[in-house]
């Protein structure tokens, strides 16, 4: 029988980020409406029937539960980042609306490389066949640096705080960032070898597992705090919807009341996991769960519109 040992990431040969063609560019991010600017006709004008009035719904709850100083806490897949949606979150977080952001490992790489180099989202094709994919030196190097330099106050944090202490160009685009400027936690869960972090020679796996333990044990005071709040799950399919059930489990088992919250799924696609452990699962003894299917770069523009009129 063949024995295998693990395979050394010594001699990994990397590119500078900024010579990789990116197929997003940092101009090409959300805008915000103009101050004073109103969205109220429009809004009121769309039927209050099926997606439309969920949609309403959903911004009602959200509305209701920021002026309630509930918790609405948001979950978000990488696909939110790359579609340019950093400045309606970052907004969000500076109105005082998200009390939390929870995201994958994945959001992390575009997050630190729009702030670093104003682009991220390598063209996969056309360089995974010649082993080029997920090379960016600067991507593995100052990330993995910054996260085992900051391992045991979570990686979210470890690494929101090293963008926000940069001198990059864009870090005002950074979610993570904003999130350690407002002291807003900001949790990242990450599946070992599932990130291009993990193929580089500075991948630090104890680091890394230490990190996103204790954002899961941030995320979980977060959960415990949904009573009356929202919870939305934006572009995550697999991953956070099931950290999201384990925490639910976890305050619960421990005496926290999570029992009367909205729960929400947006996607273009609604799977299988976020439908059952967001929307349906968590609300069978009370609340409410809704599902807006559609595509980022539209739906989360629209309901931070209808968000910020109803406030």
């Amino acid at each position: 029988m063949k024995k295998f040992k693990p395979i050394s990431t010594k001699g990994l040969k990397t590119y500078p980020l900024r010579e990789r063609k990116s197929k997003v560019l940092v101009q090409d991010f959300a805008g915000l409406p103009e101050k004073g600017g109103s969205m109220r006709g429009f809004l009121d004008s769309l039927p209050d029937i099926l997606a439309a009035k969920d949609l309403k719904a959903v911004a009602g709850a959200i509305v209701a539960a920021h002026k309630g100083g509930k918790t609405i806490a948001l979950g978000i897949g990488a696909h939110v980042i790359k579609v340019g949606l950093g400045p309606v979150i970052i907004d969000l977080m500076e109105r005082g609306v998200v009390s939390s952001i929870a995201m994958n490992g994945a959001c992390v790489v575009h997050d630190f490389e729009t702030a670093y180099a104003g682009t991220t989202s390598e063209d996969v094709d056309s360089e995974l066949g010649k082993g080029a994919f997920g090379m960016a030196e600067e991507t593995g190097r100052l990330l993995n640096k910054a996260i085992k330099k900051g391992a045991k106050k979570g990686l979210g944090r470890a690494v929101g705080e090293m963008i926000a202490r940069s001198k990059f160009p864009h870090k005002d685009c950074s979610v993570l960032a904003a999130a350690f400027r407002h002291g807003i936690p900001a949790t990242v869960h990450v599946a070992i070898g599932t990130d291009i972090l993990h193929i580089h020679p500075s991948m630090d796996g104890r680091a890394t597992g230490e990190a996103t333990t204790v954002d899961f044990k941030l995320f979980a005071s977060v959960v415990a705090a949904l009573e009356g709040g929202v919870y939305l799950n934006i572009g995550s399919a697999v991953i956070l919807p099931e950290v999201f059930l384990k925490a639910l489990t976890l305050v619960r088992n421990l005496g926290h009341e999570v029992n009367d919250f909205t729960t929400v799924n947006m996607d273009f696609i609604q799977h299988y996991r976020p439908l059952t452990n967001v929307v349906r699962r968590p609300t069978m003894g009370g609340g409410r769960g809704f599902r807006l299917t559609g595509h980022h770069e539209i739906m989360v523009p629209l309901l931070y519109a209808a968000v910020i009129e109803g406030m």
